[in-house]
């Protein structure tokens, strides 16, 4: 081990950040690379070995997080491409990584169970560095423990002002906030070398340049680029903008039973169907898999008045769903054959702004899949979407709940 070891009190021990300092005559880049070839992970005797090979040292962390059980490694930075294609043994449920705050990756490692730190290391070399992690198997008690200690200070989940700008783009007098699913370490659905984040992303900023032509509308994304944005800072983000609409974007691929064609989701405890409810599990699992915990926080009083609030906002979110569900058919676009369904997505929970959830199609079907993958095809879609918002504002405008744009 080339360097010091730097010990700050984390959730996972002692052992918070490590930093390796560079072998003599390095030639350091911004950003080190996984060397897949030369990483491992193995398992004997039920002790969990993880060999991790970069090309070049960088400071990193450990901790250990619960529900589900999951080692973190954060490190400024490394590009992780390729972690996917090794194989893990059955201590290893899931791997993983990505980008998760400016300057910063993340590799989350979802284990089998409790476990706890045996050794770890980052020796450096003239070829890089490599990072040697032993796991073995401990009790819940500790485990959760370990997992309870407070973090280091100021270690929070991205702020909505790292993520965008702080006022909306356009004149416009209807606040739109769109939201690309995913990002960052949370990929989304993934295929044929495509991801769901980036699709949405590419799809978010063709529906904004829609908008903001109309000249009726401003727009906020709660992403601009490949980040990850917790689930409750993207409804933070909609609360601090003052949003009038809150369209949050996915095309998510599941095998549980048909699954084609746009659909449009508005929240509801009570899923539509099984599908649905696994979609919405989906979602909030993939916020878990990156390293956060949900959480719910409201006292009781604080959750009487939100349900009082979205009583309120329920039927204008169900005439915003009807509106979107019309002009997709109006445009003679593919949908689910229920296309308005409901599920307990914690994305939608704004209590006092419309909110939904568009699938724009599922990635496990070759016609979405196709369809997605065609500009023209998304060019029709946003302007439905657009056509969808403006008629919905107009009616609202009508019954006293809104402006007129």
């Amino acid at each position: 081990m080339r360097g010091p070891i730097l010990s700050l009190p984390v959730r996972f021990l002692a052992l918070a950040l490590l930093l390796a300092l560079p072998a003599a005559g390095q030639d350091l880049s911004a950003l080190a690379r996984l060397q897949v070839a030369k990483s491992s992970l193995l398992q004997a005797d039920g002790v969990l070995e993880m060999t991790l090979a970069i090309s070049q040292p960088v400071p990193w962390r450990l901790r250990f997080m619960t529900d589900p059980p999951r080692l973190v490694l954060d490190a400024r930075e490394i590009d992780f491409t390729g972690i996917a294609g090794l194989q893990a043994p059955p201590a290893v449920l899931a791997l993983r990584a990505g980008a998760f705050r400016p300057g910063w990756s993340r590799l989350v490692v979802e284990l089998d169970g409790p476990r706890r730190v045996v050794s770890s290391e980052m020796a450096t070399g003239p070829d890089g560095a490599t990072i040697r992690l032993t796991l073995a198997p401990s009790d819940a008690t500790s485990f959760a423990a370990e997992a309870a200690r407070p973090d280091l200070p100021d270690w929070a989940a991205p702020d909505p002002a790292e993520i965008m700008p702080p006022l909306p783009e356009g004149a416009g007098p209807l606040i739109v906030v769109l939201d690309p699913g995913h990002g960052g370490i949370d990929p989304g659905a993934e295929r044929d070398g495509q991801t769901e984040a980036a699709l949405m992303l590419a799809f978010a900023r063709e529906l904004k340049e829609v908008l903001l032509r109309d000249g009726r509308f401003a727009v906020v994304m709660t992403r601009e680029e490949d980040n990850f944005v917790p689930l409750e800072t993207r409804i933070s983000i909609a609360r601090d903008a003052k949003a009038a609409v809150f369209l949050s974007l996915h095309a998510d691929a599941l095998a549980e039973g048909e699954a084609q064609g746009a659909t449009v989701y508005t929240l509801s405890e009570d899923a539509t169907d099984e599908a649905s409810a696994a979609l919405a599990e989906r979602h909030d699992r993939d916020d878990l898999l990156a390293g956060i915990d949900l959480s719910d926080q409201d006292d009781l009083v604080a959750e009487v008045l939100m349900d009082m609030a979205r009583t309120e906002t329920q039927p204008r979110t169900d005439r915003l769903a009807a509106a979107i569900v019309t002009t997709i058919k109006r445009a003679e676009i593919r949908m689910h054959r229920r296309p308005h369904q409901t599920g307990g997505f914690s994305v939608l929970k704004s209590p006092d702004i419309p909110s939904v959830l568009l699938e724009l199609g599922f990635l496990s079907s070759d016609r979405d899949f196709n369809r997605l993958s065609d500009p023209a095809w998304r060019a029709k879609l946003a302007e439905a979407i657009r056509m969808a918002i403006l008629q919905w504002s107009l009616e609202e405008a009508s019954l006293g709940s809104l402006a007129a744009p």
